[in-house]
């Protein structure tokens, strides 16, 4: 399923609602296509003019390589843990080459370059003093691709979109997204109802009409609808003019310092500050902020949501020297959740629990397996958990996703999220590994982990166990455990709703 863009018109969540957004990015599918920079870095330093013109003598000591423009947004899109592909035009030439090493050395990213001849790699080489830029110089050429070229370019698109669930357009004026392959890119991914993202150059915001999402900064919507967008108001004022513009569903005008500003069509506008703590550098930021927007949509969060995560993931890449990316696990700690991602990474995928279990098996330990929606974690858990523990060596619980849940007990469950209920699981000693499912049982999970033992209450029998007749068959026992009387959920929650009875002696 498409994600949807207009989903919720409400103010963005909490930040533990937004990890949970967070921990599915590794569901996402962006396509990038458009204009891929090869960044170079001569440092040095410079302790004297030069006696032929008034400038700085730079003696080098170091250089680097580093991606940039729509390959920078597809690193940030793999760094954030989606899953991309990179779309776009390099020369058969030394940068060139650079490039498509980096790009292969990348994990996550499918490398869909083509190889122009005769046409020169897009790059950029900065000469540095320390942190300041003495010069840079720019190799490239702005002209649209034509023929073989955005032939082979566009055929590359179109053979992505069934895959993709995210379409970014990053355009640099670099020539790749020129009129026709712009165009001709548009009315694709409209045929296919592609939600896409395009983070705009030109100052005529018409030639992107079809994009869902329209991503320009302060200076472009400023050139494209000549309204400054400093202020809140006029930052409205601005991605209205820029959303009749684009015919989309809404304008997200970054502000740099100030945040930024989500307008869509029949809600009040969003206005984001910054997260950022300190500002280092802000080369590549817009790429992250992209980055970060896009592959929150394609893992299903509503835009405000994802908005707030591109926003909080920008703030913290303008924190850190050059272009840089922002790890899932860097934005966790962010939204303070640390306890996924700490010292003892209880909380795992179910691949990560299968590789986790066969070297316990191979140190000859019991693996004991127990599930549950444990909302609200009670002494009867405790006591489950606990004499669980004592009949094997190692502890997997396997937590029903907030989906399963509702399925199950109906809408107004689970109380406390998935990822409040994972931290909560994964602090208790008896415990593990957790691992989240979102089928109403955890058959699946069972085949696939093998458990030597298999633990429920006592309120089941053997044969009604889910999994039982397995963990039997491969030599394993299933172990009921007497439950303890007076602790429930569902009680708990009913005492909590209950009305007040008036004390009649008051």
């Amino acid at each position: 399923m498409k994600p949807d863009p207009a989903a919720c018109s409400g103010p963005a969540v909490n930040d533990i609602e937004l990890a949970d957004r967070v921990r599915h990015f590794t569901d996402a599918r962006v396509v990038v296509l458009g204009d891929v920079i090869l960044d170079r870095y001569v440092t040095g330093h410079a302790h004297r003019l030069s006696p032929e013109a008034p400038i700085p003598v730079l003696r080098p000591s170091g250089n680097r390589c580093a991606l940039g423009g729509a390959a920078n947004v597809a690193l940030n899109i793999a760094t954030l843990g989606g899953q991309t592909m990179l779309i776009g035009v390099i020369g058969d030439d030394a940068a060139g080459a650079e490039t498509l090493r980096l790009v292969q050395a990348a994990d996550g990213i499918d490398c869909q370059l083509v190889v122009a001849a005769g046409r020169p790699t897009t790059a950029k080489t900065r000469f540095m003093a320390g942190s300041h830029q003495l010069l840079r110089l720019d190799e490239e050429t702005t002209e649209h691709l034509e023929g073989g070229t955005a032939a082979a370019v566009l055929a590359r698109f179109e053979a992505a979109l069934d895959w993709a669930d995210v379409v970014v357009l990053s355009d640099y004026a670099k020539g790749v997204l020129g009129d026709g392959v712009l165009s001709a890119a548009l009315a694709a991914a409209a045929a296919r109802g592609a939600l896409v993202v395009a983070d705009p150059k030109r100052a005529d915001f018409a030639a992107y009409r079809g994009a869902t999402i329209l991503t320009p900064n302060e200076h472009e919507v400023r050139l494209a609808t000549r309204i400054d967008a400093e202020h809140d108001a006029e930052a409205d004022r601005a991605g209205r003019a820029a959303l009749d513009a684009t015919g989309g569903e809404a304008v997200v005008v970054t502000r740099s310092a100030k945040g930024l500003t989500l307008v869509r069509r029949g809600s009040a506008a969003l206005h984001l500050p910054t997260r950022a703590r300190e500002v280092a550098d802000v080369s590549g930021a817009g790429d992250t902020l992209v980055a970060a927007l896009a592959v929150a949509l394609a893992a299903g969060a509503p835009l405000p949501d994802a908005a707030a995560i591109a926003n909080l993931t920008a703030g913290i890449s303008v924190g850190k020297p050059g272009t840089a990316t922002v790890g899932a696990e860097e934005l966790l700690g962010a939204l303070h959740m640390e306890d996924l991602v700490a010292t003892d990474r209880k909380i795992v995928t179910a691949d990560q629990a299968a590789a986790r279990l066969a070297s316990w098996r191979a140190g000859r330990l019991r693996v004991g397996f127990a599930n549950g929606c444990f909302d609200l974690i009670h002494p009867g858990h405790i006591r489950l958990l606990t004499e669980a523990r004592a009949a094997c060596d190692r502890l997997v619980v396997a937590l029903n996703t907030d989906a399963s849940v509702k399925r199950l007990k109906g809408p107004t469950r689970p109380v406390q999220s998935e990822t409040a209920r994972a931290t909560v699981m994964a602090s208790l000693a008896p415990v593990d590994l957790v691992v989240l499912f979102d089928e109403e049982t955890p058959l699946a999970l069972i085949r696939a982990l093998r458990p030597d033992v298999l633990v429920k209450g006592a309120d089941y029998t053997i044969e009604q166990v889910v999994g039982g007749d397995l963990v039997r068959g491969w030599g394993g026992r299933v172990l009921l455990v007497d439950l303890q009387e007076g602790h429930s959920t569902t009680r708990t929650i009913r005492r909590m709703t209950a009305p007040a009875v008036a004390d009649p002696a008051a």
